[in-house]
């Protein structure tokens, strides 16, 4: 006789073999069923432009008011706390905002099984990109650092044999010590310059992850025509344009660039998003976020913005800073980037909430 136990067990074995076949049946390519209303839509929308491109602006150009704030200034121990803080925020971009959005994307039902559900291209061209940027950084230092070189001191060194040449008549000890001297100081110059040429290589590549991320995230935003999205998105893209700027303008002011440099840098990354937000607006008549191709387009860019902004965080901003000898001999200023780090981390991770 069957018993209550022995159904319960039946039911529960039907169950686990046709849940997968129950989820993937939740999962279609049809527009979702939201409340549309494209005029309230476009309201939002404008709004959102505004907001995230004043947020934008302040947070890339606060950290270069170091120029003219002494407390701002990229000497003082201060500045490590925010460049802890701003990595923290891109390094929480990277993997909780924008990687699971590719991971999303390229693993959707809405794309064939083959190729794209028999290989993980998501993490594959995460660490294609993060691979590519350590090859761009490697060789555009030293390819700069080497036309400095020999634009420098091969100046010096035409200089020096002048001077020897003239100096036979005067004296060796004279010109041995002014040759000795030149050679010590052109040294101590080559080393700044190579330093300065590593962080502008530092910031072109870091504004190139960010601005391919923000374009999709401005399109996005821009196609969506559901008050309900787009409300909440509006402040938490507020918030992370304004910490991402932070990070940034952190790099920017290490860089030196000229003012010039400085206001294209800034403007390009204050503009892209909402850019992306006006081209989405433009497209959302004809955009469908679940065709196979925006899937594959957002999915790969997603992924490659993912491992840029990764690679960034913890090699070029977090491992320079944390191995710095100013932080390695002050165990205070190392607990206040810990703290900083953390806290950067954690509030940009709070904001995938609604982001």
């Amino acid at each position: 006789m069957i018993t209550s136990r022995s159904l319960c067990i039946v039911f529960f074995c039907i169950l686990l073999v046709r849940l997968p076949n129950i989820v993937r049946g939740e999962c279609t390519c049809d527009p979702e069923d939201e409340d549309r209303d494209k005029t309230q839509a476009l309201k939002y929308k404008l709004a959102a432009i505004a907001s995230i491109l004043v947020a934008g602006a302040i947070g890339v150009y606060l950290p270069v008011l170091g120029k003219t704030i002494p407390a701002l200034s990229p000497e003082r121990k201060i500045f490590f706390l925010i460049k802890a803080f701003a990595a923290g925020v891109i390094l929480s971009t990277g993997f909780v905002h924008v990687l699971p959005d590719a991971f999303e994307n390229l693993t959707s039902p809405c794309l064939d099984e083959h190729p794209w559900g028999d290989f993980p291209f998501t993490g594959f061209a995460a660490m294609v990109a993060a691979i590519g940027t350590l090859m761009i950084d490697a060789f555009a230092t030293s390819y700069a650092t080497s036309y400095y070189r020999k634009s420098h001191f091969g100046e010096a060194e035409d200089n020096v044999s002048d001077e020897e040449k003239v100096g036979e008549h005067a004296g060796h000890v004279h010109v041995h010590t002014h040759a000795t001297h030149g050679h010590a100081h052109g040294s101590i110059e080559y080393a700044g310059e190579s330093e300065l040429l590593r962080h502008r290589v530092i910031s072109l590549v870091l504004e190139l992850g960010i601005l391919v991320h923000s374009v999709i995230i401005g399109i996005s935003l821009g196609t969506s025509e559901s008050p309900k999205t787009i409300k909440p998105l509006v402040a938490a893209l507020t918030f992370h344009q304004f910490f991402e700027g932070m990070g940034l303008g952190g790099c920017i002011t290490q860089a030196k660039f000229k003012s010039r440099g400085v206001a294209i840098l800034a403007l390009f990354f204050s503009l892209t998003t909402p850019a992306g937000i006006a081209i989405g607006i433009g497209i959302s008549s004809v955009y469908d976020e679940n065709s196979p191709t925006a899937l594959i387009v957002e999915g790969i860019f997603n992924a490659a913005a993912a491992g840029i902004l990764i690679y960034m965080s913890l090699v070029d901003l977090l491992a320079a800073d944390f191995m710095n000898p100013k932080m390695q001999d002050n165990k205070m200023l190392q607990f206040g980037a810990h703290v900083s780090l953390l806290l950067g981390a954690g509030c940009m991770s709070l904001l995938a909430k609604w982001a």
